[in-house]
């Protein structure tokens, strides 16, 4: 039985492993810096700013899904951005993903959003077949640039 529900301040060292696993499947270990402290503080402290849905199978921890809300200023509505989902590797194939993406559409249509964005991993084509089936559209259109550590800090300190 898979079960969908969010995740609360205790979930955090439960997140900081299954995050740890994300970082791993997608071979990005070396990138990964999350503690249960950090997530504690940045997701279930005053002021939060990501959320997060646990699934289970059998009452077992299967995956993840952490989200945050963005603006749309075309459309003047909030939208939902997916930053991240994963699911065991050993428990796929099992509905677990698709019920995430589903309780985060239902999510996305309460809270009137305009749009529920996320991006893929190019080499990731089965989850860019399985986004394809559920009717997303890639937005191909568009490039994703990102500042980050030494670069990020440079850059707001320029003149």
């Amino acid at each position: 039985m898979i079960e969908i529900r969010e995740a609360r301040r205790e979930d955090a060292p439960l997140l900081a492993e299954i995050i740890c696993g994300l970082a791993e499947n997608e071979k990005l270990s070396d990138e990964c810096f999350v503690t249960a402290e950090k997530l504690e503080r940045t997701m279930f402290g005053e002021k939060a700013h990501a959320e997060a849905l646990i699934a289970t199978l059998d009452g077992a921890p299967a995956g993840f899904a952490l989200f945050f809300h963005t603006y749309s200023t075309f459309l003047a509505q909030p939208g939902l951005y997916l930053e991240d989902l994963f699911v065991k590797p050993e428990l796929r194939r099992r509905g677990i993903g698709a019920a995430l993406f589903k309780r985060l559409a239902q999510i996305a249509c309460e809270r009137d959003c305009g749009r529920f964005e996320w991006s893929a991993l190019d080499w990731n084509t089965p989850a860019i077949n399985f986004y394809k089936k559920m009717g997303a559209s890639a937005m191909d259109e568009w490039t994703v640039f990102r500042l980050t550590g030494a670069n990020l800090k440079r850059f707001s300190q320029t003149g």
